[in-house]
């Protein structure tokens, strides 16, 4: 069986394998993984989270001289299905039709990961040529949002910790070396309870929020500036309140996502959405101020051209061919929690794709020699080799 031949026949297992984020057990996808490096004689560890689940497999290959580590991320884990009904194919199918991958994570990303277990296989057999060393993390904890894997992988006492990170997403004409960051809270907005009848009943809580929505849209956000090509943005992604017809309600939750820049961070997103509920409160007060609560923060990066290891990626995609432009990504990936570890990653480059977290998703295989021929070489020149 050719090396190609070999990730696609991986790839092909492990879609057919459910690993959706929050629904399927993470065991039997990884499994296939053991399997697969166990008959490769491939060094590789179970990675566990603060909770005690299996959240990935970290492959270690130790070069016979000194030198950094570089590492290798794909997530074998995978959004839902959603509407399986509007599927033309079986979400695991895991067949190759005219020269495309179908199945959810053929995409994001089974095929990059068995990609990855292939170049650690190949740089296995001339380990002794190579300084410092390639890990390759298989993270099954990324759809949730968590980052598990990633996490579990910085955790770990027995890891090097690697001087920059390569990560699988699709695409063929960019390799992104940034993206924005976010900052995200829920709002609980606040009003005097009562009957819907009532003569002196007030603005609900719905009303309030309907209030503080229209503050927060109208607030003003710089434009882009400097070497960062996009501006903040601010989305209201929800709203929950009330209870039947006849109750004026005491209470609404909003959650507000707000996507950050190097020059509008996480402080200035709180300061604006504090700022926002303090203006409602005064205009239309209640009995009980706008409580604010942040879930979640990432920083926004953006990784030069010329600083590894998107130098390597780039030059690689030039040397087999391939025109090639670096990408700033308006939503977050896994490179701004390792930015905000002080490591630098890249966010995709692979092959073409169709239907990523929708419905029919696939991956053209048309594409996978060149993918991995980049991947290859930027790996080789990280570690001193060619």
């Amino acid at each position: 069986m050719t090396a190609h031949a070999d990730v696609i026949d991986l790839a092909q297992r492990l879609v057919r394998c459910p690993s959706r984020a929050g629904i399927d057990d993470y065991g039997p996808v990884l499994g296939v993984l053991e399997e697969w490096l166990t008959g490769r004689e491939l060094p590789y560890r179970r990675l566990y989270g603060d909770e005690g689940g299996a959240v990935g497999l970290l492959i270690e290959v130790t070069g016979g001289r000194p030198g950094p580590w570089w590492a290798l991320d794909a997530c074998v884990d995978t959004a839902p299905y959603g509407d399986e009904s509007a599927w033309s194919f079986a979400p695991d199918s895991g067949e190759v039709v005219d020269g495309w991958l179908r199945g959810r994570g053929a995409a994001d990303s089974k095929l990059a990961a068995a990609m990855f277990c292939g170049i650690a296989a190949e740089l296995r057999g001339r380990a002794d040529e190579l300084r410092g060393g390639l890990a390759v993390l298989l993270d099954a904890d990324e759809h949730t949002g968590a980052f598990g894997g990633a996490r579990a992988y910085l955790a770990d006492a027995r890891a090097v910790r690697p001087s920059g990170v390569m990560i699988g997403y699709p695409g063929l004409d960019e390799v992104v070396v940034g993206g924005r960051g976010l900052w995200r809270a829920t709002i609980a907005v606040h009003a005097a309870s009562g009957h819907s009848g009532s003569r002196r009943s007030g603005p609900g809580a719905i009303s309030r929020a309907a209030r503080l929505v229209r503050l927060l849209e109208e607030a003003e956000l710089p434009d882009a500036e400097g070497e960062f090509p996009l501006p903040p943005k601010l989305t209201v992604t929800s709203c929950h309140g009330g209870q039947g017809f006849s109750v004026v309600p005491g209470r609404c939750e909003l959650g507000v996502d707000i996507r950050t820049t190097p020059g509008f961070d996480a402080r200035d997103a709180e300061r604006l959405v504090r700022a926002a509920a303090d203006e409602l409160d005064v205009r239309v007060p209640a009995p009980r101020p706008t409580a604010i609560t942040p879930v979640a923060s990432w920083p926004a990066y953006r990784l030069a051209e010329d600083r590894q290891p998107a130098a390597a990626l780039l030059e690689a995609a030039a040397a087999e061919g391939l025109t090639v432009r670096p990408k700033t990504a308006g939503p977050s990936n896994i490179g701004n929690l390792l930015a905000g570890e002080g490591i630098p990653a890249t966010a995709g480059f692979g092959v073409r794709y169709a239907g990523l977290h929708g419905v029919d998703e696939r991956a053209c295989l048309d594409d996978l020699p060149a993918v991995h021929a980049v991947h290859r070489r930027a790996v080789l020149a990280l570690l001193g080799s060619s």
